[in-house]
């Protein structure tokens, strides 16, 4: 009977040990986390004010739960009451979270009640992760000109097959022609000489071909002559290395940054200006580096983002461990794309807000350049031409109105161009 009682006991630990057992690794596997979860969450609740290699609004995030642990002696427990309510706290005198409070400009944290401990746990799985290395890009050396690459050995190989092939036609045409004459010779055949030099004195005596050839020799020299000084100031296709590499490919193209952000005078002014300097640290008091995939992109155009970065906090005068500016800025030497000549007027303002042009219109596909570039040739003849195809918007326009009812009984049309409106008058453009 003993027996048979001291076997039920076992059997019931048994069963209730093993329900310990997986009650534990079940925790375990929750507070492990998923860092795939927790890297969405991340971004969603804390990417707005932490970096995890760098302080920002607040600390790095890096192992943050292993530093806490061996620097100040603070468990998950801890953790999960800060990130719930950190200025409770604060309030309350723990002397960490007074610590951190005072050393970030007093800055509350805002508190996140609706995180989960399993949230929690995935957002810390996700900070522990090591840090990846770039990924070496291939081609890279090819794409920054430092290498020759496939394609410029290829060429090469072609070039070079096809210069031995000349010279080898070249010689057998020579070794068959020495041959026939010595058949000639053998056969007492006589060869007639060369009439090369009573073709050039027919033609030097002919004065009516002399005359002609002249006469076309120099339409031909004035055409090219012409050709060249009318190139002369169109920088069509100008792409200037600037001080510090900025994409329009990624803001305007990526990030869909409207052109009138940064160039916000283009609206009011004559000119559209070049943007401050602050205008940029508006984000990159933030952004520090890019991803790993924009990264990688840049290397394939043989530019390193972050270095660019780096130039931009230097020009600015940010320290960005610190997180404050140093009050020494250095000047930036931006080399000018887009040049007009003295004598010419031209007015952004007229042309984007009076007549709705879009940027792209003069300045080419700008949201897809990596390097920006002079997309059009901004010459008399191009801008006349514009003048003389483009409809005058006077949709919501009152600036139009009349003139536009007056004008269009005049030439019997429902739509104006900007040459009906005096477009190609010369004071417009001349003064």
């Amino acid at each position: 009977m003993k027996q048979v009682i001291h076997c039920k006991l076992a059997t019931k630990f048994l069963h209730l040990g093993f329900f310990i057992l997986l009650t534990f690794s079940a925790s375990l596997q929750a507070q492990d986390g998923d860092p795939v979860k927790g890297k969405t969450l991340y971004n969603s609740n804390c990417a707005a004010c932490h970096k995890l290699d760098g302080p920002m609004t607040g600390p790095p995030l890096r192992n943050i739960e292993q530093r806490l642990a061996d620097e100040q002696g603070l468990d998950r427990e801890w953790l999960t009451a800060w990130i719930h309510n950190s200025m409770g706290m604060v309030n309350a005198g723990d002397p960490y979270a007074v610590k951190i409070y005072n050393e970030y400009n007093q800055l509350p944290m805002m508190p996140f009640p609706q995180l989960s401990d399993q949230d929690i746990s995935d957002i810390l799985a996700y900070t522990a992760e090591e840090k990846k290395a770039p990924a070496p890009v291939a081609g890279t050396e090819t794409a920054s000109g430092t290498g020759g690459g496939d394609s410029g050995t290829s060429n090469q190989l072609i070039l070079g097959a096809l210069a031995l092939l000349f010279g080898l036609l070249a010689m057998a045409l020579v070794l068959v022609r020495r041959t026939l004459n010595r058949f000639a010779e053998a056969k007492g055949v006589i060869v007639e000489g060369d009439k090369k030099d009573n073709i050039w004195k027919a033609f030097v005596q002919n004065q009516f071909l002399v005359l002609v050839t002249v006469i076309l020799l120099l339409l031909a020299s004035a055409y090219f002559v012409y050709g060249y000084f009318m190139q002369i100031g169109v920088d069509e296709g100008y792409a200037p290395v600037q001080p510090i590499h900025y994409s329009h490919r990624i803001h305007a193209g990526d990030n869909g940054i409207d052109c009138k952000y940064c160039h916000s005078s283009a609206r009011v002014s004559k000119t559209s200006g070049i943007p401050s300097l602050n205008v940029c640290m508006n984000c990159h008091k933030s952004i520090s580096e890019v991803s790993e995939d924009t990264y990688a992109e840049g290397k394939t155009y043989g530019v390193d983002y972050n270095e660019e970065i780096q130039k931009l906090y230097a020009a600015t005068g940010w320290n960005p461990d610190e997180q404050k500016y140093t009050g020494e800025p250095q000047p930036v030497k931006w080399i000018r794309i887009h040049n007009l000549p003295d004598f010419a007027y031209f007015n952004h303002a007229q042309h984007v807000t009076v007549g709705g042009i879009e940027c792209q219109t003069c300045h080419g596909p700008v949201e897809s350049m990596e390097i920006m570039s002079q997309f059009a040739p901004l010459t008399m003849g191009w801008c006349i031409e514009c003048h003389r195809t483009t409809d005058v918007k006077i949709e919501n326009n009152e600036y139009y109105t009349k003139i536009h009812e007056q004008l269009s009984k005049k030439y019997g049309v429902e739509k104006l161009t900007v040459a009906q409106m005096g477009g190609l008058e010369c004071g417009k453009c001349h003064y």
